[in-house]
Order: C-alpha cells, then sequence, then structure tokens
C-alpha cells in the first residue's frame, strides 16, 4: 500500500540540538525507510535552519539531504516543499534542481480521497502587531532584493545564519509548552477554517515544536507535527488512517 509522508521543522545546519552533520544523517535514514512506500512527501517548512538563495550561490552542505532529495523524486515519489520562517527566500534553486514542488502559501489537497489543509503555520491564528510587522519585512519584494545584491554573500549568509541561531537559542532555553485549546494559535485558526470549510478532515501544521494529535468534531483533526532536534517526528497517511510517529532509529 503507497503511502504519503509528512515531516517538517528539521532545522538543518543548526548546531544547538547536537552536530548538524549527524542530525542530517538522520533524516536522510528515515528518507531512506519511507522511500519503499512513498507515494508523496510533504515538508512543512523549516527544512533549513537558514536558507538563501542568491542568483548563482546558495548555502554550502546538505549535500547528503539534497542528494537524497534527487533520488527520491528521479523514482517517481512527488515531494512538496513548504516555505516556513527559516527557509522562506526561495528563487528556484531547490525546484530546479531537486524537482521539488514549491508552496509558498497553505494548501487544500485531496489525498486518498481525504481532504487535507497543510501548511507550515507560522502567523496563522497571530494577530499581533510584531508578527504582521515582521512578515511585512520579511515578505517584501524590495527587501530582499537588498539584502540579495547589497549584502556580499559571505555577510547575507552569516547574518541569515546567526538571526537563526538566535531564534533556536530562546526556543531551547524557553520552550513553550502546549497551551491548550483555547490559546493555541493553530487550534483557533482550524476551527476558524472548518467552519469555513466543513468538508476539511485533516490539518496538518509544523512551526510549533510540539508533537498533538487534536480531535475537532465532528470529524476532523489538527496535527502537529513536532520537529527533528526533540522527537525526531513525521505522520503517516495510508489512506485509511493518519498517524503521528516518532523514528525510532537512535539519534546519535
Amino acid at each position: 500500500m503507497k503511502k504519503t509522508y509528512f515531516a517538517s521543522d528539521v532545522h538543518l545546519g543548526s548546531d544547538l540540538f547536537g552536530p548538524p552533520v549527524e542530525r542530517e544523517k538522520q533524516f536522510v535514514r528515515w528518507l531512506d525507510t519511507i522511500k519503499a512506500d512513498a507515494e508523496a512527501l510533504y515538508l512543512l517548512g523549516d527544512i533549513f535552519d537558514f536558507w538563501f538563495e542568491y542568483k548563482k550561490v546558495v548555502p554550502r552542505g546538505f549535500t547528503r539531504f539534497l542528494g537524497k532529495l534527487c533520488e527520491l523524486h528521479d523514482q517517481g515519489i512527488e515531494i512538496h516543499y513548504f516555505t516556513g520562517n527559516h527557509d522562506m527566500w526561495l528563487s528556484g534553486y531547490l525546484a530546479n534542481e531537486t524537482g521539488v514542488i514549491i508552496h509558498t502559501q497553505p494548501l487544500a489537497t485531496t489525498i486518498g480521497g481525504k481532504q487535507f489543509y497543510l501548511a507550515h503555520g507560522d502567523g496563522l491564528g497571530d494577530n499581533s502587531l510584531a508578527f504582521r510587522i515582521m512578515s511585512k519585512v520579511f515578505h517584501n519584494k524590495f527587501f530582499k532584493f537588498l539584502y540579495s545584491n547589497l549584502l556580499p554573500t559571505h555577510i547575507g549568509i552569516g547574518f541569515g545564519s546567526a538571526w537563526a541561531r538566535s531564534s533556536r537559542q530562546k526556543d531551547l532555553k524557553n520552550p513553550t509548552p502546549y497551551l491548550g485549546e483555547n490559546k493555541e494559535h493553530l487550534i483557533i485558526y482550524s476551527k476558524k477554517h472548518l467552519n469555513e470549510h466543513p468538508e476539511t478532515d485533516y490539518l496538518i501544521f509544523g512551526h510549533r515544536h510540539i508533537m498533538l494529535d487534536f480531535p475537532l468534531p465532528p470529524h476532523a483533526r489538527i496535527l502537529i507535527l513536532g520537529d527533528w532536534m526533540r522527537y525526531f517526528s513525521y505522520a503517516e497517511f495510508n489512506e485509511e488512517k493518519l498517524e503521528l510517529k516518532q523514528f525510532k532509529n537512535p539519534p546519535f
């Protein structure tokens, strides 16, 4: 039976949760275990801790992961890549080199006869002023132009990597636990989405770095995928059931 897999928040390149290359190897080992029965793979954002595509330059490293994407694509597995808040600035390199399908917005799609709503999750349900300001800056095409053309590549990539590391340091020191049904932005957002689209069966997100499988009456479920720093977690759908799982191969 062919299956569909979902993963997010690998943060390749981060050294705050162990050696970066070992986590990359771990994720590639998982990709090896799913390639025999995978029909599609959905990567729901923040796969890289920092990613920026200049016209002729991309961040160095990640060769094992990029090579594995090419291998999976070449054997006919459909790979969908959602931009997250750490890897939003894509300009075609990943799509052209590895064959992944890039999504910059949430996606409503049918898989195995079920209705899925998929997104990274940053900003959904969060109407705070801080988020709105940050979102306008980072999604501004002129700002992206300035960043890619005024800063030398080594400075731009160095600055971006340092910013990403600072973000992860805060999460490491003060991780935000599950806040409860009435405070989690993604649950609040999902309830609103279901009111407008009651045909939805499953809503799957990344971003929050928690593992959550939460029922939304009368029939829907929301899954938050966890991450590949603490949980090594993913979701698996075999057209009969959707499960949130953890990769059991010991990390490093």
